[in-house]
């Protein structure tokens, strides 16, 4: 098959781990007779040193004319004062591409047991679940303010949700738990928050178009805890933005490293955005030293989810896999190995 890439290395350490992946597609492409086709644009922090915006309307064309988009990492503690941060750039990504559900994997390879922020028996019974995450709505992008009050200054953020902006990213969770172990959970605060009732209210009211799915409720607060004592027990996790936001980087604790997780932006359009869910680490940059297993498996994740490559996204995750089992790793899962060299190791696995 044929298909346009589109590289957004951005900041940081976002240039290294995108060559990672980008390497392992061509060794994907290669092996099953397969055309990629890769271009580079700006984003970020990059883009605003260059052109003087975050997000030029360039990217914003090259990603509406793409197949999939494979992003780095934006910020940096260079732009904190810049008149627009680069992190603006992925809000506004997401809303011309029309991102509205974000996938967020976290499995525990048996070699990073160890790894885990988990007890050994906890971690012995496994961790293979998905946290899909609303991405457009909620409090990110709620009125918010200042103003004066009588007890002094006052600042406001509000959540609001409507009915289809909830229907659109839970059928994503329903139809995904249908290829999985058939269980979403809904993780949210419907003994405090308004917004929850209404959660509650539509993902129910859809659960009779996916009979065989087994929908369970959960308290965020409680979600919290169970997933630090029984991360076995979950599926699919659906919540909310800023539920979502936190309750992934947790799950990141529980499989070993930030720096293996990965994740997909999928919504409106056939244009999906995948990315590593870590930060631009712009202390490592340039060092060699960057984890590259989150943004391949986030190539992974784009082969199956965007070009329907099951086989090769299997042979991608197959080979990271091997390659941990053999202990290989950067300094983050407890190996030796750089950027460059792990990326080589996994290559010649797939």
């Amino acid at each position: 098959m044929k298909a346009d890439i589109l590289l957004l290395p951005g900041d940081g350490i976002g240039p290294e781990i995108v060559a990672a992946a980008k390497a392992v597609l061509e060794g994907v492409a290669e092996k099953f007779g397969h055309d990629f086709r890769f271009e580079e644009a700006l984003i970020g922090g990059a883009a605003i040193d260059a052109v003087g915006s975050p997000l030029p309307e360039a990217t914003v064309r090259a990603a509406h004319t793409a197949d999939a988009v494979l992003l780095g990492a934006v910020g940096g503690e260079k732009w904190d004062h810049a008149p627009v941060r680069p992190e603006a750039a992925l809000l506004g990504i997401r809303k011309e591409l029309g991102l509205y559900a974000n996938l967020r994997p976290a499995k525990l390879f048996p070699s990073l047991k160890g790894a885990s922020a988990l007890r050994q028996d906890i971690a012995d019974r496994g961790i293979d679940l998905v946290t899909v995450r609303e991405l457009t709505g909620g409090i990110y992008f709620g009125e918010r303010g200042f103003r004066t009050g009588a007890m002094g200054r006052e600042a406001y953020d509000t959540e609001s949700y409507a009915e289809l902006e909830i229907e659109r990213v839970a059928r994503i969770a329903y139809e995904l738990a249908e290829k999985r172990r058939r269980k979403v959970c809904l993780v949210d605060k419907a003994n405090v928050l308004t917004t929850s009732g209404l959660w509650r209210k539509v993902v129910s009211d859809i659960a009779e178009d996916y009979p065989s799915v087994q929908l369970d409720m959960m308290y965020v607060d409680n979600a919290a805890m169970q997933l630090a004592l029984a991360p076995s027990q979950f599926d699919v996790l659906l919540t909310s933005n800023m539920f979502g936001d936190i309750l992934s980087d947790l799950t990141a604790a529980i499989v070993g490293s930030i720096g293996v997780m990965p994740s997909a932006s999928l919504g409106a359009t056939t244009v999906g955005m995948y990315e590593a869910i870590h930060g631009s680490a712009p202390t490592l940059a340039g060092l060699d030293k960057a984890d590259p297993v989150g943004t391949i498996l986030s190539a992974a994740m784009m082969l199956r989810l965007s070009f329907d490559l099951d086989e090769e996204a299997n042979t991608v995750e197959n080979a990271v896999e091997s390659a941990l089992a053999e202990g290989l790793g950067t300094a983050d899962i407890g190996g030796t190995l750089g950027t460059r060299a792990l990326t080589r190791e996994i290559a010649k696995r797939l």
